[in-house]
């Protein structure tokens, strides 16, 4: 198995001084059990801060990486000024409230940005320092936003993976930050950057056309020289595990314990003590509950477990005393000699008190005011083997988009918020336990180890519509591709060339009707198509009726709309590939049109398959941000209709789902292949089809910059038919000679392959 090195700021150990040494201690959690498997199995290394409070000596430090050695973790020792600058001044003290849309925990000078630098540059050579060819490093989280790329330009050819494992902000948010470009850039040095939901991944791409300029196309990010990937990764937690420990005999005792008799119900909170959780307003909401429903008093307890968190920060010091002071004023107010309404727990809770709090809860509330995830949702539905309870959720949690039969409430609406909990309290049992089953099992199924098989599966895989088998993209090497083409026609019999239009063999135009052939163009194409055993093929996005007025009277075979049309000699019908083109097309025609409207320069083009909108004219900055929108909202207006959303040179199509430029290539016997040279010219990202369907030996050849599969680049449109006229200099036909095997010298020489259908 590939070796993994994980990077994170942690290492999954609690480290602490003693005399004369250290001692270290495994830790749990999500990431840490998560990752458990790929650590173990692939013999790779852990990278991170051990999180000693203090400086180590000599010895200690020595003690410590002995230790850690076995374990297969590497330790980047940290300063306490470093761990005070850069985890506490800027990763947690900056971006944690900003990425969580809590302005007002921001300072007013951010500061200790050179800390963060200096922290990511020394992880970058540490884990630089490890690497060996082959491996695949995955780094993790806010607070090493930079060593993506710090790590790309350590390590050109590694596949690196990024996962945000916090909510990625709004576009107008993250500008706020004075770094936010640079920040986007460390995250872009990944093969494979990973969100926990759609929004946070479409925050990201919106900021991304915003911020830098650059094209998103739905999944992946197209940089000069290489794609950056985009993925949705929910991430799960250890679901067995959590379902074993609710059937252990303690923890049942202690269920029962919990219970009682059942005249109390329990609702149940566990949280971090942070300012992002809402315990104050679900402390508000509870309250709230008691007042208009009396009848609830002495009959229903809260019980909120708050484990400290960033004890030293003075922001979370004023945080605990206003929660403590709501638990005080809420248990005075309504408290009895036999009834206390919340029971307060302020420290951690061992597994077998946390998963007996859960089975022992009717109501779970999970109400933060923004979460990247929260994994306490999915342990609660994961240890309810029982099938019962209820949970409550906000919706501003990560995991709300996944589970929608929980009861959503939004934390900032105090009142809604009381009669959702009152609601949970009532429900009957049959609809808790409906509600409950769909939840327990897309838990179990998309638990945390699927969500790390499927992030590193990703990762491992070579992007299908990425580049060539090569690790970096085809050369630009004329000679090497004519020569590669001399070499196959010598072995040949038989010539078989495809054929883009728009820049292959004429250049762009500002707009499409400008791009009429000119007579070089002409007669070098009806050269081509009457040259001895010679089939000619012109596959481009144009309308037939533009091909047919501009190139029907030449003896070619014509595809238009990307193969949605075809037309196999000059007089033949022109043959549509589907009867119905779909209801999509007036709602997407309207938002082109409105677009169209509000970007000066841009246009339309409707064809009868499919729909483009030009932006060639536009204002670069602007045509790029407006198509990367358009992009985004038709992925999702489309995400159920059988249309794809293509990204051209400067233009956004919308086509039939499977009409491309690969379905035009015809199927070949093999015998009939080892006697054809097979020749493909193309310049964008629709010619990758076609390239993706050549048998292996043919000459394919991206025309201009671009990733691709093409195994050979030219330069432009110059470069493509100096190629093509060096093919006529093998004998061709002449009007006075007789057609081999009975063809027509009016058709391509030789009847056309087969279109497929």
């Amino acid at each position: 198995m590939t070796r993994v090195l994980i990077v994170a700021n942690r290492l999954p150990v609690t480290v602490r001084a003693v005399d004369g040494g250290v001692e270290v201690q495994p830790s749990t959690g999500g990431l840490a059990t998560g990752l458990l498997r790929p650590h173990e199995q692939s013999g790779g290394l852990w990278i991170g801060w051990s999180g000693a409070s203090e400086e180590l000596t000599d010895d200690q430090q020595a003690a410590l990486t002995s230790q850690l050695d076995g374990l297969r973790l590497v330790n980047i020792p940290l300063t306490p000024t470093q761990v005070s600058r850069y985890y506490e001044g800027f990763a947690n003290g900056v971006l944690w409230p900003l990425f969580h849309y809590l302005l007002g925990e921001l300072p007013l000078h951010v500061r200790d940005w050179d800390a963060y630098v200096e922290v990511n540059e020394r992880f970058a050579e540490v884990v630089a320092e490890h690497y060996r060819p082959g491996d695949r490093i995955w780094v993790h989280d806010y607070q090493l936003l930079l060593l993506p790329d710090l790590l790309r330009q350590r390590l050109p050819e590694a596949r690196i993976g990024f996962f945000l494992h916090i909510p990625f902000p709004s576009e107008e948010l993250f500008r706020t930050l004075p770094a936010r470009e640079a920040l986007l850039r460390g995250m872009l040095g990944a093969d494979l950057v990973g969100f926990h939901t759609p929004g946070y991944l479409r925050h990201f791409a919106s900021s991304l056309t915003q911020l830098l300029g650059l094209t998103v196309d739905v999944d992946r990010v197209q940089l000069s020289s290489r794609d950056v990937r985009l993925g949705v990764f929910p991430m799960g937690v250890d679901a067995e595990n959590f379902e074993t420990l609710a059937e252990d005999p303690a923890v049942r005792a202690e269920t029962e314990a919990l219970k009682g008799d059942g005249s109390v119900r329990l609702m149940v909170g566990v949280d971090r003590l942070d300012y992002t959780k809402g315990i104050p307003r679900r402390l508000l909401s509870y309250e709230k509950m008691l007042q208009d429903h009396p009848d609830l008093r002495e009959r229903v307890r809260l019980v909120q477990v708050a484990v400290p968190s960033r004890t030293g920060v003075e922001a979370y010091q004023e945080f605990r005393l206003l929660v403590d002071g709501l638990v005080g004023r809420i248990n005075g107010e309504f408290g009895t000699a036999h009834w206390v309404p919340v029971h307060y727990i302020f420290r951690g809770l061992s597994d077998t008190e946390l998963v007996s709090l859960y089975r022992a809860a009717d109501v779970m509330v999970v109400t933060p005011l923004r979460d990247g995830m929260n994994l306490v949702a999915k342990e609660f539905l994961a240890a309810r083997t029982d099938g019962d309870g209820v949970l409550v959720l906000s919706e501003f949690a990560g995991a709300s988009w996944e589970l929608p039969e929980a009861l959503q409430v939004n934390p900032y609406d105090v009142d809604g918020t009381a009669e959702t909990f009152h609601r949970a309290l009532s429900m009957s049992e049959e609809e808790r336990r409906a509600r409950l089953q769909p939840l327990r099992t897309r838990v179990r199924e998309f638990d945390v180890h699927r969500w790390t098989a499927a992030f590193l599966e990703q990762l491992e895989q070579r992007d299908p519509r990425a580049l060539t088998s090569a690790a970096t993209p085809a050369p630009l090497d004329e000679q090497a591709a004519r020569t590669a083409l001399t070499r196959r026609l010598d072995a040949t019999a038989e010539l078989l060339v495809f054929l883009d239009y728009d820049g292959t063999l004429v250049p762009y135009a500002p707009t499409p009707d400008l791009a009429r052939p000119d007579p070089g163009l002409l007669e070098l194409l009806g050269a081509l198509a009457r040259r001895r055993e010679t089939a000619v093929h012109v596959v481009s996005g144009r309308t037939r009726e533009a091909l047919e007025k501009w190139l029907g009277a030449l003896p070619l075979a014509l595809h238009a709309e990307h193969g949605f049309w075809t037309r196999a000699r000059p007089g033949a019908d022109w043959v549509a590939a589907a009867d119905k083109v779909g209801s999509w097309r007036e709602p997407v025609l309207a938002i082109l049109r409105d677009v169209a409207a509000r970007t000066p320069g841009s246009l339309v083009e409707i064809k009868s398959a499919a729909l483009a909108w030009h932006y060639r004219m536009a204002e670069p900055e602007t045509g790029a941000r407006r198509a990367n929108e358009l992009r985004l909202h038709l992925a999702q207006l489309l995400s159920n209709q059988p249309v794809e959303i293509l990204s051209g040179n400067k233009v956004v199509e919308m086509r039939p789902h499977g009409i491309n430029k690969g379905r035009i290539f015809p199927s070949l016997s093999p015998e009939r292949l080892a006697t054809t040279a097979v020749l493909a010219m193309g310049d964008d990202q629709t010619d990758e089809d076609l390239f993706a369907a050549m048998p292996p030996d043919a000459i394919s050849i991206r025309v201009g910059p671009g990733p691709t599969r093409a195994g050979y680049r030219i330069d432009g449109v110059k470069a493509a038919r100096a190629i093509l006229e060096s093919l006529l200099e093998r004998p061709r036909v002449t009007p006075t000679e007789a057609p081999p095997r009975g063809r027509s010298s009016a058709a391509p020489a030789g009847p056309l392959p087969p279109v497929r259908r």
